[in-house]
């Protein structure tokens, strides 16, 4: 069980701490603990709830009127009215309360929703990047536990890898051909899913290695696939020190081919090789592959 102070609170659902001691002292929506000196402490069951409040009232409700209403009533409430094309900030909310109450279901409900109004890609960047920045600062804080954090990946890894399956088949003769893979012990993949299925709405062709491959291993596959871009992603793995390093063997391994590479760890000062590109945001590889889309071998 994790516990928040009152400006984790602000910061996790965006309503202000003078607007959430009003409807404290006013309505009861919440009920926290107090430290020997009087300091107000949150559990989960109170972000939860005050995440459903949040969502209710940026809708138009009456606080009065969302105050009377049970925790099964507020979850109901929020799924229902869960419609309107570009209520980012609602459903951001909506599926941080039903991950932290473990509701699978309503999860599964939220992400459908979602993906069937506003198509894959853009409800992976407008609801699904800022939901597990929510989600990072929690982890830092020590307020989401792994079980709840596995959750909601599995569920975003498969719509991304049903998204990217529904997809039209590429000829790799025709099309800009990418190997996507992430370094050996790198198990982070949400981000490499995506890029995947947006290479391919985009007509380029993917061969898709996953987590954790030996770098090695990627002579074979240039010598025989002959891509014309690698991208990986590094979020934990390699060791901040041995970056460079790293990064270093990949284009010694696949000469004359492009190399993109995003993450965090993409992001230290390290000297690029030649034809080495650091990606800073996830628009920056959108624009990357809007710009070569279809292109054919040269």
């Amino acid at each position: 069980m994790g516990y928040f102070s009152i400006s984790d609170l602000e910061q996790l659902s965006g309503v202000k701490a003078h607007t959430i001691r009003i409807w404290e002292q006013r309505y009861g929506i919440l009920q926290p603990a107090r430290t020997a000196t009087n300091i107000r402490t949150y559990c989960e069951d109170d972000l939860r709830r005050l995440l459903n409040v949040a969502t209710l009232c940026d809708r138009g409700y009456r606080i009065s009127k969302v105050a009377s209403l049970s925790e099964e009533e507020l979850s109901a409430a929020v799924l229902a009215g869960n419609d309107a094309a570009h209520n980012y900030c609602q459903r951001v909310n909506g599926l941080l309360a039903a991950m932290l109450a473990m509701d699978e279901c309503q999860l599964v409900d939220l992400l459908n929703q979602t993906i069937q109004q506003l198509g894959l890609e853009e409800a992976i960047l407008r609801v699904a990047y800022p939901f597990l920045q929510r989600i990072g600062i929690m982890w830092q804080a020590g307020t989401v536990n792994p079980a709840q954090e596995h959750l909601i990946t599995n569920l975003l890894r498969q719509k991304m890898l049903a998204g990217t399956d529904a997809l039209p088949p590429v000829s790799p003769a025709s099309a800009r051909r990418w190997v996507l893979f992430l370094p050996e012990r790198e198990m982070h993949e949400l981000a490499l899913l995506f890029m995947n299925y947006v290479l391919r709405a985009r007509r380029h062709h993917v061969l898709y290695l996953g987590q954790n491959l030996p770098a090695a291993e990627l002579v074979a596959v240039c010598a025989s696939y002959q891509p014309h871009a690698l991208l990986t992603v590094m979020t934990a793995v390699p060791e901040r020190d041995e970056v460079g390093h790293f990064v270093q063997q990949l284009r010694s391994y696949c000469p004359g081919t492009e190399l993109y590479l995003y993450g965090p760890l993409a992001q230290l000062d390290f000297p690029l090789p030649p034809e080495t590109t650091r990606l800073a945001l996830i628009t920056d590889f959108i624009a990357l592959a809007d710009a070569n889309a279809g292109a054919a071998e040269a």
